[in-house]
């Protein structure tokens, strides 16, 4: 007689994922629905960064599970496996920021980007002060949204996102020294804002 008990070396939320993810590649609408509908928000909230609308973030987050769901089957999944969801989030994460790309390509958008000699560049890592962690962060990601296209998508990559300049440089078609120079702009434009920022808060 079978038990569907969990054995106890096994996470029951690392067993719920496996379960969800086998189901899932067996295109079962309940398995896909839950993993949507947990992983919505956390997918937004990433495509919001890469486009100019919640409308658009919608569009581009539908579009990644659409893929996400296609190409599941390239994610390995292991019971054993503690960072399971990690690795999922990550997997999934990748997925959001290229179809913001592809979304952007698709619309013909035109960056225009700013040749600067590289020793205008920061090599220092932008990292403001983390006491007002929340309101800092509302108040930057409504920054970023005002920042020319071509600034706004080399700081989320490379800033935000992880991505070396090589990388960025590979995505949007651009030479590593174009990324480099706009993402020094961008930092320049961003510290000056939220400089005026904590200026304003003082009064």
């Amino acid at each position: 007689m079978s038990s569907c008990i969990v054995p106890p070396h096994i996470n029951p939320r690392l067993e719920l994922l496996h379960n969800i993810f086998k189901n899932c590649l067996k295109d079962d609408r309940n398995s896909q629905r839950w993993l949507y509908e947990t992983y919505f928000g956390y997918a937004l909230k990433i495509a919001f960064r890469h486009t100019d609308s919640f409308e658009e973030a919608s569009i581009v987050t539908n579009d990644s599970f659409v893929k996400a769901f296609k190409n599941l089957k390239s994610l390995e999944i292991d019971t054993n496996e503690i960072a399971l969801e990690l690795r999922f989030r990550g997997w999934l994460r990748r997925i959001v920021i290229n179809t913001s790309i592809d979304k952007f390509r698709r619309d013909s958008k035109q960056l225009a980007y700013e040749n600067i000699d590289d020793s205008n560049c920061w090599d220092e890592a932008f990292a403001p002060e983390e006491a007002d962690s929340k309101l800092l962060y509302k108040e930057l990601i409504n920054y970023l949204k005002q920042l020319p296209p071509a600034y706004q998508k080399v700081f989320n990559l490379y800033i935000i996102d992880g991505y070396n300049h090589v990388e960025i440089a590979a995505l949007l078609s651009i030479s590593v020294g174009t990324s480099k120079s706009n993402l020094a702009r961008a930092r320049q434009i961003l510290q000056n804002k939220l400089s005026d920022f904590f200026e304003i808060s003082k009064i």
